[in-house]
């Protein structure tokens, strides 16, 4: 498990069926000697990226690859290729041509990264003052009901919760149930994207999902059965045919950094 914290619920609960299960499971950086067969990307970051491609190489299956973990951390090129593929999906606006009230999110997706709605152009240079050397994407402001749809997939499972949107007021999440054409709409994103483990963000506007953000392997934080979805995630998989593992020097620096 490549992960940064290894304290993570979602991780050591698929640890310990794993464990349970036969399997031995390391949070570390792996062995070069001894490379396993499945690998969990949960980090993102480079030295992550980095060491995921190089056991990918290796012969080890990696999920979500790294190159998938890549297309879901640039928010522009994320929409260019959700909309390219027909998905409906927020598109980025030319800072030319904005309307507001808008959303701005910062280009790379990361843990605490900027969301917010602005009003008009004071906000936005206001903004643009508090974020100065942030990369920042701009998108038309969609009005909603004030609650994100969260869906998690692992596999072709899905898993869903209703939370309260970061640009309405109040907070806090509800039970759901996932509707068909939701569950339907999050197993295509996952085609598109190519990933095993991930998160999308809908919005109802005007009774039509529109989809906001992709997150390659998310929390999935009190979702009953994810671990156990993870596990048979894990199982089904087989080491790359017509590969053999080889082993690989350490590269330098740690792979959470």
């Amino acid at each position: 498990m490549i992960a940064r914290d290894p304290r993570h619920p979602l991780l050591t609960a698929t640890a310990a069926l794993l464990t349970a299960a036969g399997h031995w499971v390391e949070f570390a950086a792996p062995d070069p000697a001894d490379p396993a067969d499945v690998y969990l990307l949960k980090a993102r970051t480079p030295a992550a990226l980095a060491l995921a491609r190089r056991l990918e190489t290796a012969g080890s299956v990696v999920l979500n690859s790294a190159a998938a973990t890549e297309r879901c951390q640039d928010r522009a090129l994320m929409a260019e290729l959700a909309l390219a593929a027909g998905l409906p999906f927020a598109p980025s606006l030319s800072p030319n041509a904005l309307r507001y009230p808008l959303v701005v999110k910062s280009r790379h997706s990361r843990k605490d990264d900027l969301v917010a709605k602005v009003p008009d152009r004071a906000g936005l240079a206001e903004l643009r003052r508090q974020w100065p050397d942030e990369p920042l994407i701009h998108q038309e402001f969609a009005a909603g009901d004030g609650w994100d749809r969260k869906l998690w997939v692992v596999g072709r499972q899905v898993f869903g919760e209703l939370r309260r949107s970061e640009l309405a007021a109040g907070s806090g999440t509800e039970s759901w149930t996932v509707p068909l054409e939701l569950a339907e709409l999050a197993l295509w994103v996952g085609e598109v994207f190519a990933l095993d483990v991930y998160g999308v963000d809908v919005l109802e506007t005007d009774g039509a999902p529109l989809v906001v953000d992709v997150n390659a392997f998310p929390g999935i934080r009190g979702q009953q059965g994810a671990p156990e979805a993870v596990v048979r995630l894990v199982q089904r998989q087989r080491p790359v045919p017509g590969r053999e593992k080889t082993r690989w020097p350490r590269g330098p620096g740690g792979w959470g950094s």
